[in-house]
């Protein structure tokens, strides 16, 4: 690409010089790619003796530009070759002199613009996890991020069994470690290498061959056991022939299908460990409160489904055990009418799994009694994550088989889990704060009495560097798209200046990243068609929840109840932008017509809510209220609806044709968006995050940038004008949408699919070098020297 650069510089000098002269004319000292190529297309309409520069490949590079760092006469870029893929260049004004040049000198030029010092002649801290995974196979193509387990299972083998050899004895070690409470499983010491198990494999097979096919291992174990074998390999002699058959297929000639679908069945994840610390995490009367909303209602469907799973397979092993899954957070005495002051909660819907609650101690051992932000949480972690392994053993009896860490917070403490008890560690982000807040990382300092951005981001590269796979909702959360930054992506390369300087944070084509999507609850988000399901009992109370006259915590009452409703549901954050959806509503007449507004966000008081960004947004929603005079129009309940009333207004909402929005200036994935297709609800929302996968624009619902709310509005008004014309395009878009969450997002194959990968990793983890030794030993020099200190200057 240099060579390219060159020869349009060559074969455009003066325009070229006039387009730098422009971007610089704007007085900016950094430029993100939508003004880069905004600024381009002006300065190419403004010029038309540039029409050669403007249609040259110049074009196709300005449109991978993700940024620029501009101080006359400099002009530093850093274009996105593909995803993943970047590369740096250094032009100068005066001489149009192009030089490539590395990260790290692009990020020293950014310092240099924000501090005002130069530190190119300096030592700065650099983190660079390059050289530890030089070695380790990584996918090539863009196509194959979110797909790691695929790759690994094609990859590796191959090298096990045929390159390095000895592979098929490791197997054989690996079925030999599995007991459960003392009970062994599936191998015993009878069998003592690889040619004596393909004998008891033949000897089994021709015993098994002459058994009733419905016979269970009571039948047959005994004459099993003499030959090698212990309970785990089918609960009948139909699947226990069928188990052994596989593992013959892979000792003679390995196939990555088969291997997965054996690992598939290797009864060896019998407890969970799932970290989410932050928020109050309950299963009633926690929805909306500070710090908590989507994460919460995931991880209680994710438990849901992964305890039927779990069941489901140990089952059809011919195991009778119960599995175990505990959802770790913390306990708050004050804990605002919720269950959250309670150490153990059992979880609804479920046989054996339960809520474990273990409290924030100060230094002196003190339990803290009130809420803490999830921004100000850090200096208790390290505390809390060795109560939380105390009482974690204490509970299960035994090493839990994954951990599952949430979020920064409790990817962080599943970390130290992961590293103390060394079992297997998959993380789930749910959404990276790095991407939400435009220059969180250059402006750190700015961020940092509120934020304290330099924790999370430590926290978040720490975690993702330690875990043995990475769990994402979508493609976008890993990758981004042909123009935005993936939100795992954007820490591949970033600089925090006067903190240090990352210059290969992570890598997205690292195989262990990949995508299981999540789904919405079936039991309570259904589709509006299913009469027979619905919650006819609800409906007085939800008439007078939209449509009733003043109530405590509500606001407006809806003059004309014969239009449809426009719905939108979510936490009064600023990044949520409800009040960005109402001043679009607010400001266009035509929609205003044509549909009220139902709001369900946040407390309509300010003075009940104890979080700060939450306040200012209720104040900003009253004041839109007063100043587009919207008492009429507008329903705002500030209140928090169980799951079971929430579906059934999605299905009030969708008898009357309406609509669902979900306006957020990022949402990493949109389990909203999910509930509200699945109840046939026609649903808009955000292009950016994950949404943008999860919908196909125009077919099973509608994408709108918030950044263009004027836009969004006409379109969400066009639709609701041309259902009223013509109902045939509103039942289009509802069953596109609900046929769209059937064949993509279901619990049942997220819950199939989380099981096999953590199956499937923790036998790579056990027969190769997946432990990353030299990673580790990394880290904690990182955790100790950087994580640490800044954790305790955070006020506490």
């Amino acid at each position: 690409m240099l060579e390219l650069l060159i020869g349009i510089i060559a074969k455009h000098r003066e325009p070229f010089y006039l387009l730098l002269r422009h971007y610089l004319s704007l007085q900016r000292p950094f430029l993100l790619r939508s003004d880069l190529w905004d600024e381009f297309e002006t300065f190419c309409r403004e010029h038309t003796q540039a029409e050669e520069l403007c249609k040259s490949r110049l074009r196709k590079m300005i449109a991978k530009s993700q940024e620029a760092a501009v101080e006359a006469p400099w002009i530093y870029l850093a274009v996105r070759e593909q995803v993943g893929r970047w590369i740096y260049f250094r032009i100068h004004l005066e001489t149009l002199d192009v030089k490539d040049i590395d990260v790290s000198e692009f990020l020293a030029f950014k310092e240099r613009l924000v501090t005002g010092k130069d530190t190119t002649q300096q030592w700065s801290l650099e983190l660079d996890f390059g050289p530890f995974n030089r070695e380790f196979p990584k996918l090539k193509e863009p196509r194959s991020i979110g797909r790691g387990v695929e790759f690994l299972n094609r990859r590796l083998s191959s090298q096990l069994f045929h390159s390095i050899g000895g592979g098929d004895k490791q197997l054989l070690n690996f079925l030999q470690v599995h007991q459960f409470r003392g009970q062994q499983l599936m191998l015993n010491d009878r069998v003592h290498d690889v040619p004596e198990l393909r004998i008891a494999l033949r000897r089994a097979e021709d015993y098994l061959s002459e058994q009733a096919q419905e016979a269970q291992w009571s039948e047959v174990g005994h004459v099993m056991q003499t030959l090698g074998f212990e309970i785990g390999w089918g609960r009948t002699v139909e699947r226990m022939r069928d188990t052994i058959h596989l593992l013959s297929e892979i000792l003679e000639a390995p196939e990555p299908v088969v291997l997965e679908k054996f690992l598939g069945r290797i009864p060896m994840i019998f407890s969970i460990a799932i970290l989410s610390p932050h928020g109050y995490f309950g299963q009633s009367n926690v929805l909306g409160l500070p710090d908590t909303g989507g994460q919460v209602v995931y991880i209680l469907d994710q438990v849901r489904a992964l305890e039927k799973e779990m069941r489901r397979r140990l089952t059809e092993q011919g195991l009778d055990i119960d599995p175990q899954i505990v959802v770790i957070t913390r306990l708050i005495p004050q804990a605002q009418g919720t269950t959250c002051d309670q150490r153990l909660e059992s979880i609804v819907a479920t046989q054996n799994a339960k809520i474990l609650r273990v409290p924030f101690r100060s230094e002196t051992g003190e339990i803290i009694q009130h809420w803490i932000s999830r921004f100000e949480i850090w200096p208790y972690l390290q505390q809390f994550a060795v109560d939380v392994e105390h009482e974690l053993l204490a509970e299960l009896g035994q090493r839990p088989d994954l951990v599952v860490g949430n979020y920064s917070d409790g990817s962080l403490v599943a970390t130290m889990l992961s590293h103390r008890l060394q079992v297997t560690q998959c993380n789930i982000a749910h959404a990276l704060e790095k991407t939400k807040y435009l220059y969180s990382d250059l402006y750190w300092h700015e961020h940092e009495a509120q934020h304290h951005f330099s924790c999370q981001f430590t926290a978040d590269l720490i975690a993702m560097n330690h875990a043995d796979f990475i769990i994402t909702s979508t493609y976008q959360e890993i990758a981004g798209n042909d123009q935005s930054v993936g939100q795992y992506e954007s820490h591949i390369a970033f600089t925090m200046p006067d903190l240090y300087r990352v210059v290969n944070g992570v890598d997205v084509y690292d195989p262990k990243f990949n995508i299981v999507s999540p789904g919405a609850d079936a039991d309570v988000y259904f589709p509006y068609t299913e009469s027979g399901r619905r919650l006819a009992g609800l409906h007085s109370d939800i008439e007078d929840i939209i449509y009733g006259g003043p109530h405590d915590n509500t606001r407006g009452v809806l003059g004309e109840k014969d239009k449809p409703l426009i719905f939108t549901m979510a936490r009064m954050d600023t990044i949520k932008n409800i009040t960005g959806l109402v001043r679009w509503y607010g400001e266009n007449p035509q929609l205003r017509e044509q549909a009220n507004l139902f709001v369900v966000a946040g407390a309509v008081d300010a003075d009940l809510s104890t979080d700060e960004e939450e306040r200012a947004q209720i104040i900003l929603m009253h004041e839109l209220m007063e100043q587009y005079q919207l008492d009429g129009q507008v329903r705002w309940l500030g209140t928090r609806l169980d799951k079971n009333l929430s579906g059934e207004i999605y299905r009030f909402i969708a008898d009357r044709k309406g609509v669902f929005v979900q306006p957020a200036l990022f949402e990493a994935f949109g389990l909203t968006v999910i509930e509200a297709m699945a109840c046939g609800l026609p649903t808009f929302a955000t292009c950016y995050g994950g949404p943008l996968e999860i919908i196909e624009h125009g077919k099973s619902g509608f994408h709108i940038d918030p950044n263009h709310g004027e836009q969004a509005a006409q379109l969400i008004g066009d639709f609701l004008r041309n259902s009223r014309a013509d109902e045939a395009h509103w039942y289009n878009i509802s069953n596109g949408g609900l046929e769209r969450v059937r064949r993509r997002y279901t619990w049942e194959l997220y819950a199939e699919r989380m099981m096999t990968l953590s199956r499937i990793y923790g036998f790579w983890k056990y027969v190769t070098d997946l432990e990353r030794d030299e990673t580790r030993r990394y880290i904690e020099m990182f955790y100790t020297l950087k994580f640490l200190p800044l954790a305790n200057q955070v006020p506490h």
